[in-house]
């Protein structure tokens, strides 16, 4: 469903071609990391170690375990430190050269010889360091904690902030990163509306939100980042994530997908229904299309070009009173990324422009101040040439409007 505007006719998923997808992330990746003049990256994070090699192990668990890493020279070869046990994971996956066994000094795994253990990881790093970055001894590296830094640094390797490198790649996606993400949310809306059939009156919020879980990874879907889906008065204000609470009849229920699903590209829309079915009361039905009518505004102002900034003035202040979502706009693409759209005179705004190639979710959220429902909303867009193609298709409760 297509609305605000400017907006171009949205595209069904076509065939994916995962090796075109793999060579177009590394070599845009590659062309930051050469703009930044360092020799390479060392990449920690799953989700940056996914973008660059395509290999995928253990994602949730190496979220707050980080003991594999990828090694990707800005000219040479693209080696993967898997965990161990692991290495066969990456055959056949032509963008990585090379597979080493791991070196991880996490506590898990080092215990009280982290530091020596920091010293061979370092040591291994410096001398890929050596031999493919032409004399330049500078590498960015994502998320790094202090032992790493410092047995690094002792052996002479400059190190500069890799995230910010990373999301400036992931930022803008490639003809096939689009196609694995238009696939993503298709799966994705089916396993919503496979939900939605699933929900009754008494059935609890935990027990709904498994629908999602099922349903997700049935059709090749990951993980889910969070739990949100409350009902009745635990929609409002947001943020609650879903309890044992029995759903009643003619309880609003809000959702909101936060799901990595097919190919590791993550699918981020919001809806709000009434358990039941029927129409909604006047209150239900008047913060349902309070909260829609800002979701037109956002996507009406939207487009290339347009800054963060220019954004938050054009919308304005929230309502006074009323509870509202944590920031207007953010990029997605394999999680939740760069850039965020903060509301005018929020804390911690920064400024930069929306550019072709970019894909963003909306957020709509509205909960009255004298404790009604609350109705969440989102959708996820694509910023093109000439405005944007909005990608998420679920319907709204146009009937209540």
């Amino acid at each position: 469903m297509n609305v605000g505007g400017p907006a171009d006719t949205p595209v069904r998923p076509a065939a994916l071609d995962i090796p075109a997808l793999r060579r177009e992330r590394l070599d845009r990746l590659r062309r930051v990391l050469r703009d930044a003049d360092v020799a390479g990256a060392v990449f920690l994070d799953p989700i940056n170690i996914r973008y660059a090699t395509d290999v995928s192990n253990m994602q949730v668990w190496c979220l707050h375990n980080p003991t594999r890493y990828a090694f990707v020279a800005s000219e040479g070869p693209v080696v993967l430190f898997e965990f161990a046990s692991c290495e066969h994971l990456a055959e056949g996956i032509e963008t990585v050269d090379e597979v080493r066994p791991a070196t991880s000094w996490v506590h898990l795994m080092a215990g009280p010889g982290a530091r020596d253990a920091a010293a061979l990881w370092a040591a291994e790093i410096a001398e890929l360091v050596r031999r493919h970055g032409g004399g330049n001894r500078r590498i960015a590296v994502d998320r790094l904690d202090f032992v790493g830094y410092l047995a690094l640094r002792d052996l002479g390797i400059e190190v500069m902030e890799g995230q910010d490198l990373a999301e400036t790649a992931r930022a803008i996606k490639t003809p096939q990163e689009l196609t694995a993400m238009r696939q993503s949310i298709q799966a994705c809306e089916a396993s919503v509306m496979a939900m939605q059939a699933a929900l009754r009156p008494g059935m609890t919020e935990r027990g709904l939100w498994s629908e999602l879980h099922r349903e997700n990874i049935a059709r090749g879907g990951e993980w889910i980042e969070t739990r949100l889906l409350t009902s009745g008065p635990r929609t409002n204000p947001w943020y609650q994530e879903c309890s044992d609470r029995a759903i009643e009849d003619g309880d609003l229920v809000a959702l909101d997908t936060d799901l990595i699903g097919r190919h590791g590209y993550c699918c981020d829309i919001s809806r709000t229904w009434r358990a039941g079915g029927g129409m909604a009361n006047d209150t239900q039905r008047r913060t349902y299309a309070q909260a829609y009518g800002h979701l037109l505004r956002l996507l009406a102002r939207i487009g290339p070009g347009v800054t963060l900034a220019d954004l938050a003035v054009q919308i304005g202040d929230p309502p006074d009173g009323d509870h509202v979502y944590s920031c207007l706009i953010h990029g997605v693409g394999m999680c939740d990324e760069y850039p965020v759209a903060f509301w005018h005179r929020q804390d911690g705004r920064y400024d930069a422009p929306l550019l072709p190639g970019m894909t963003i979710c909306v957020e709509s959220y509205l909960g009255p101040g004298q404790g009604a429902e609350g109705v969440k909303l989102e959708e996820q867009v694509l910023i093109t040439e000439t405005g944007i193609e909005v990608l998420s298709s679920l319907p709204f409760e146009e009937a209540w409007l």
